[in-house]
């Protein structure tokens, strides 16, 4: 007789790793999961706190929205309004886990299943990871950060080190760059920088700002204004890479803190465009190892219970019309959809092999997921893989919302032209150039006095928020040093829709 792996809610490290060695054998065998080596932490509620607040990424630097967060969350935590998660799964190798020392034994198996197995071979093995994001090297890098902001707080006062902080941090959804490789963070390139940067500085700026074109220069189109553009690379949509490079007043050490915020930032951006693949892995893979381990006799009815009572909660979907709707739930999505694959690859109906030739009955689950794991993003992945018997079990439909109109218009229904244009238009909301503004800086006044222009291109004219953009302003203005100017323009046609106040700085960077 198969002897349980554990029995009860309480745990111990001898159970924690004999449950550890029983899901490695089933993701390696069974499902073919390739993963890095793996660090098991286990921390108390309180830490779990403190890691929410930090973003999740252990060797944070300090700042004091860090601690805003923690006491928001902690307040809410003990008032009982609001849960912790099982687990924070780090994209670093060692891959880190942290496991809560409160959970049950059952809720650390799910979490081993779900973040040292699932989430870890996506970040490994997803393209957008491979490109944007060194899992060998972040952890070396926060260190650095760590200890550079630090010194620099000794060196400056912590006041001047919280200003450029809070602007950085303002403007960090507008840090990456969306199209080149990322070529990974060395810990010796970034502590020379550090030595070389006033050196760099006087070689890269200083030219551009001493030649100041003449008046006349500023006329649109001319040779000196084209000129002037490639020299500073405009137009350019990553406003701290710019300000880093180009703002005329910074000192070196607070252009290293803006490159530590955009490395950071640019670290998250494949985030933001997997949470439905990356997630509905992780969910996908603790669902078929508990069952697994239930099927083998290694663990026992209650304890796969408890565990398909918490994934049954995170895979809820609420319909459209039910108060507690928030939209679609990334986890449901993703499982659903990775669970019809499987389907589709083992049973497959005569829909499926229309829709879907390639994959429809190959008998290869696992090694289709795989693929899909490794080379799609949220957008293309629903446009690939949504199928229509999918798109009938959660009642999917498309809906046409004129805010002018009296009544919403339902555009896409439950016939072929209407699955594609479902499966379209739900791509289309996971695009992250559709959620974010498009926001880039086209011009600077040499001429003048050197006012930095941006350009809100606005889409299905949705403009700015009026009280955030004139903040993010200031703090653009502030580490420009001198006035910034923000007009936002249709993108289809470049008519003015409004223009903003020019901000001017509220203190010396300097």
């Amino acid at each position: 007789m198969t002897e349980l792996l554990f029995a009860g809610a309480d745990w111990d490290f001898d159970r924690l790793w004999r449950t550890y060695d029983a899901v490695d054998l089933i993701a390696r065998k069974e499902l073919g999961l390739d993963i890095y080596p793996n660090q098991i932490e286990v921390i108390t509620a309180e830490q779990m706190l403190d890691a929410y607040s930090s973003i999740g990424m252990p060797l944070m630097y300090k700042h004091w929205s860090f601690g805003k967060r923690f006491a928001q969350d902690e307040t809410l935590y003990r008032k009982g309004m609001r849960g912790l998660a099982y687990e924070i799964v780090i994209n670093s190798s060692p891959c880190i886990s942290y496991i809560m020392e409160e959970n049950s034994m059952a809720m650390q198996t799910l979490v081993l299943a779900h973040a040292a197995f699932g989430h870890n071979h996506f970040f490994k093995n997803n393209s957008l990871f491979r490109q944007w994001t060194d899992a060998r090297g972040i952890l070396d890098y926060l260190d650095f950060a760590k200890t550079y902001i630090a010194q620099c707080e000794e060196r400056h006062g912590h006041q001047a080190v919280e200003r450029v902080l809070d602007a950085a941090h303002a403007l960090m959804s507008h840090g990456v760059h969306r199209y080149p490789r990322n070529r990974g963070y060395d810990l010796r390139e970034e502590q020379r920088r550090e030595k070389e940067r006033q050196a760099w500085h006087e070689q890269t700026y200083n030219d551009l700002w001493r030649t100041v074109p003449k008046a006349a220069s500023t006329v649109h189109g001319s040779k000196e204004l084209a000129e002037r553009k490639r020299k500073l690379r405009l137009p350019e949509e990553n406003i701290l890479y710019f300000l880093e490079k180009n703002a005329p007043k910074l000192q070196p050490w607070q252009r290293e803190i803006l490159r530590i915020v955009r490395n950071v930032a640019q670290y998250f951006y494949p985030q933001k465009q997997t949470k439905v693949m990356n997630e509905g892995c992780a969910t996908c893979v603790h669902y078929h190892i508990v069952n697994r381990l239930h099927e083998q006799g290694l663990m026992n009815d209650g304890a796969l219970m408890e565990i398909l009572h918490s994934h049954t909660n995170v895979v809820f979907q609420p319909d459209f019309d039910d108060p507690r709707f928030g939209g679609i739930n990334p986890y449901a999505l993703g499982f659903a959809m990775m669970q019809d694959i499987k389907r589709i690859a083992t049973e497959p109906t005569e829909e499926d092999r229309v829709w879907f030739p390639e994959i429809a009955g190959n008998g290869d689950p696992w090694g289709t997921l795989r693929e899909a794991w490794a080379n799609y993003r949220d957008e293309s992945f629903v446009l690939q893989y949504l199928s229509p018997a999918l798109i009938r079990k959660m009642k999917l439909f498309e809906v046409h919302n004129d805010a002018e109109a009296p009544h919403m218009v339902v555009t896409a229904i439950h016939n072929e032209r209407g699955y594609r244009e479902v499966r379209k238009m739900l791509a289309k909301s996971y695009d992250v150039s559709q959620l974010e503004p498009d926001i880039q800086i086209v011009d600077v006044d040499l001429a003048g006095d050197r006012r930095l222009i941006l350009h809100h291109h606005v889409a299905n004219d949705i403009l700015l928020d009026e009280n955030d953009a004139v903040l993010v302003l200031r703090h653009i203005a502030n580490l420009w040093g001198y006035e910034v100017r923000l007009i936002e323009v249709d993108a289809e046609t470049d008519m003015t829709l409004r223009e903003y106040e020019d901000a001017v700085p509220t203190v010396n960077m300097g």
